[in-house]
């Protein structure tokens, strides 16, 4: 099992567990992401969603090989199953982040209520140097958070970034050390056992509805640009270069 999905006082947590592969996201891990949040939203007795990694690993973002092998048809395919059960999400969600935090992995805490990330954290949105663009309305909330110039930084030339200055642009609400993140945003998630679940619900869902549409229409449109770049050249000579373990040479390009 590479998804792990329990509950426990009130919060339902979803575990990416695959260690063994930096916690890279294949299309079955997706559905287990989609179906658990949306078990999670529609089960009166859970009041949150806590989702994190691996000690040292969030997650390194799509598993290449299988994304290549299944890339998604259609707003039934599981990435987008699960990018919508996200932005569904009724109910608080929690991201506890230690260590990468790579592409999806990166774009997904932007959909999440409480964000809280590691010392040893190292975010990353590399998707211009795969020959991608940017996805998950990322497009749209990236400057939106931490203004054009330092979207550009991430966005354009793919810069990693720490926790730190995760939290300085907006995109955490605290960086903690390694070994408490987990704890800490565990007993935020608890939190909402003492609160009226019904004013949580219409509280998120009035700080959420300005952007929903505009959210919506950015990451649609990411997704058809997306679906198109998967199928160009540039992408090819990048994801040949990674399971060559090479440089891409981009110079034949322009």
């Amino acid at each position: 099992m590479t998804i792990k999905t329990y509950t426990l006082n009130g919060v339902t947590t979803l575990e990416i567990a695959r260690p063994e592969k930096k916690n890279a996201l294949t299309m079955a891990m997706y559905q287990a992401l989609a179906d658990g949040l949306r078990a999670a939203d529609a089960d009166p007795a859970v009041r949150a969603v806590l989702i994190t990694g691996q000690p040292g690993i969030f997650t390194s973002g799509n598993d290449l090989e299988d994304f290549m092998a299944r890339p998604p048809q259609g707003e039934d395919a599981p990435v987008f199953q699960f990018q919508l059960a996200l932005l569904d999400c009724g109910k608080p969600v929690v991201a506890a982040v230690t260590g990468g935090a790579v592409g999806i992995g990166t774009t997904m805490l932007l959909h999440c209520d409480f964000v809280y990330v590691a010392d040893d954290a190292r975010l990353a949105m590399p998707f211009v140097g795969l020959g991608l663009v940017p996805e998950y309305a990322s497009s749209l909330l990236v400057p939106e958070l931490m203004g054009m110039r330092r979207a550009a930084e991430k966005l354009l030339l793919g810069d990693p970034f720490t926790g730190e200055q995760a939290v300085e642009c907006g995109i955490a609400n605290a960086v903690l050390p390694a070994g408490e993140v987990l704890n800490h945003a565990r007993r935020v998630a608890e939190r909402f056992n003492k609160l009226p679940p019904a004013a949580v619900r219409e509280s998120k869902r009035l700080l959420r509805e300005p952007m929903r549409e505009a959210v919506l229409t950015a990451n649609k449109r990411e997704s058809e640009v997306f679906a198109q770049r998967l199928r160009s050249p540039e992408a090819r000579e990048a994801m040949q270069a990674f399971f060559e373990k090479r440089a891409p040479d981009f110079s034949k390009f322009s």
